[in-house]
Parts: C-alpha cells; structure tokens; sequence
C-alpha cells in the first residue's frame, strides 16, 4: 500500500469519528494527537470553536521529562491533562482517539484522564 492510500484511508477514519463525535459546552471534544516525536491533547467545545484545555510535550511545565509518545509519556500526560480538567472544573468529555485504534499508547492515556475522575 502506498503513503497516499494511507493517507486517504487515515483521513477517512478520521472524517467517519467527526460525523458522530460532536463537544458541546457540557461535554467537550478530548482529542488525543500522536506523532512520532511528541503527543497533543486537547478539549474543544464544538458549537462555539474554542480549545478549553490544551497540553503536550512540549509544554513548559512538561518538556523537563521529555515526554515521548510511548506508554510512559502517555501515562504522564494523561494524569496531568486530567488535573487540568479538574481544574476548569470539566467532569465529562466525549474522547476523540483521531482515527488510531484503542490500543497501546491511546488507551493508557484515556485510563490515565479516567484516573483523576473524569468521566467518557
């Protein structure tokens, strides 16, 4: 299979979630981004377009770990993206895995987000 059929599969993945997965103000969008180098997370409202809470690797506070995307640096992230959401004081997200499959790296950091009382 080449790159562009990979490409094209991948964005249809992704495209199929988005028609079904909408965040609204009660419950945001947790969208978990892997690259080969670093990780994103972030919670959006859909109907009004606004990223409530973003962190990644490269953050301030987190690029003193040098955080990768493996199953340590997930489980890191998640704890501290689910302190942050305490804070806001969000309770419930509906999570985004971005076309990935919900194993490996995408499932400790969504049991991780789970472990500071956020609900899926």
């Amino acid at each position: 299979m080449n790159l562009e059929k990979k490409r094209y599969l991948e964005k249809r993945r992704r495209l199929h979630i988005r028609t079904k997965v909408q965040g609204t103000q009660e419950r945001p969008r947790l969208v978990l981004t892997l690259s080969n180098k670093h990780a994103y997370a972030q919670c959006i409202n859909d109907t009004t377009g606004s990223t409530l809470v973003a962190l990644s690797s490269l953050s301030k506070n987190l690029r003193s770990e040098h955080l990768k995307p493996n199953k340590a640096g997930m489980d890191v992230l998640g704890k501290q993206f689910g302190a942050l959401l305490k804070e806001k004081g969000i309770k419930q997200v509906v999570f985004d895995r971005a076309g990935r499959s919900y194993a490996g790296c995408v499932k400790l950091f969504a049991d991780a987000v789970r472990s500071q009382a956020i609900d899926f």
